[in-house]
């Protein structure tokens, strides 16, 4: 195995597979290696999908070895220390790896210690989360027979931060057909202050909202879960407040808050990889430390980063790493033929699809300015406003974004 490479890509996720096979299209001749531990890459878009019971899991993920660009080295190992004042890499088996310049997209993990109680009751009997496991959640859904739905996150940053209520939409769809909706009520509890943050989508959202009879609670900062008795804790932030009122079964238990479910979907609190945080790389908050337009980190220039690891206000989306992606090997490319930065900068862009309904989804596009920028490409596909329900964007959500995803965009061609 060779121990030097021009660049060193960490991760072989959709960060790290994408930049790595659009370099090697630019220039063929790179000496590019990836260190990646997993035998299996997924696509997690698909997952929210799987959860309502209209996806195959089993399509959502392939070989790694069939998504490593083929002119790539890949390193089947896992990263556990950065030396980046010697531009060295550890490795668990490997032995030390150099590079010219480095690319740091190795994700984010789950850490359930972030809310005590909740990794014991995960993916087990009524508590389920598409993150982990999609067809446990499934599971749920079918065998459902009403009571309180909480829907829920935790207060950390989590991919897709829309995902939490695309599959409360669906839920609630289902539990329409399954004949249960009339003794159910559907909660959704979220830290944050606003259903979506973009103007245009939180009306259409609050539409679907009313539509659905959904209780929107805002403030309510998952602290701890009891799964043997199905209550979620939480304490209240400063913006409590209360949409389409539902009354529930609630205990207190000092300052907190307990809701009492029979069902309970979440996203795991999550954040960046130990072996980030723990070295030079990361910034105070504990993710890596680049640049917000230039994706370059702010202490060693040699080195850049994107995706979810990221310590920058973006979404963490695989619409952000399309954007992300071009940013980063334009300015290693311009650094490495000596004229400095590449006039490329990222804008904070990321998309959210967010399904309401099987059959129906909005397009959530936008940049750091929370400004609705959709892409102009929709008016091909004769959608004139992406911030309404529509049913071409589940067909986009269901079959074309999967497709564009394997055979394109993870082989580094234009999207």
């Amino acid at each position: 195995m060779e121990s030097h490479y021009e660049i060193l890509v960490i991760g072989g996720g959709t960060g790290g597979i994408m930049t790595a096979a659009k370099l090697l299209k630019e220039n063929k001749s790179l000496k590019v290696g990836i260190i990646e531990p997993s035998d299996t890459h997924y696509y997690q878009a698909a997952w929210t999908l799987v959860g309502a019971g209209t996806y195959d899991y089993g399509n959502t993920g392939r070989p790694m070895s069939s998504v490593i660009p083929k002119r790539a080295t890949w390193i089947q190992d896992k990263a556990t220390g950065f030396k980046p004042a010697q531009n060295t890499v550890q490795t668990a088996s490997s032995g030390d790896i150099t590079y010219d310049y480095l690319i740091v997209a190795p994700g984010l993990v789950y850490d359930w210690s972030l809310v005590p109680g909740l990794g014991e009751a995960m993916d087990k009997g009524v508590v389920c989360s598409n993150y982990t496991d999609p067809e446990h959640t499934w599971n749920v859904l079918r065998n459902f027979k009403g009571g309180t739905a909480l829907f829920t996150l935790p207060p950390t940053p989590i991919k897709c931060g829309g995902a939490p209520q695309k599959i409360m939409y669906l839920s609630e769809s289902h539990f329409r057909k399954a004949g249960v909706r009339d003794k159910t009520t559907v909660v959704f509890a979220t830290p944050g202050t606003t259903i979506f943050g973009i103007p245009e989508i939180k009306k259409t959202l609050l539409e679907v909202v009313d539509k659905k009879d959904i209780n929107l609670r805002f403030g309510y900062k998952l602290e701890k879960v009891d799964g043997p008795n199905q209550i979620a804790w939480y304490s209240f932030m400063d913006h409590e407040d209360e949409y389409n009122h539902k009354d529930v079964r609630t205990e207190k238990d000092g300052n907190l808050t307990g809701i009492h479910f029979d069902m309970m979907h979440t996203a795991p609190p999550s954040s960046a990889p130990r072996v980030i945080q723990d070295s030079p790389l990361a910034n105070e908050a504990k993710w890596l430390d680049i640049d917000k337009y230039t994706l370059q980190h702010n202490r060693y220039p040699n080195v850049f980063g994107l995706g979810d690891v990221a310590g920058i206000p973006a979404a963490k989306t695989g619409a952000a790493i399309r954007k992300q992606v071009p940013v980063v090997i334009q300015n290693i490319l311009a650094m490495k033929s000596g004229d400095g930065l590449g006039s490329k900068t990222y804008n904070g862009y990321s998309s959210c699809p967010i399904v309401t309904d099987y059959g129906k989804m909005v397009l959530a596009e936008f940049d750091y300015d929370n400004n609705f920028i959709p892409d102009p490409k929709l008016k091909m596909m004769l959608i004139g406003d992406s911030s309404k329900e529509h049913w071409r964007l589940w067909m986009l959500k269901k079959y074309g974004l999967p497709y564009l995803y394997w055979n394109k965009m993870l082989k580094g061609k234009d999207v």
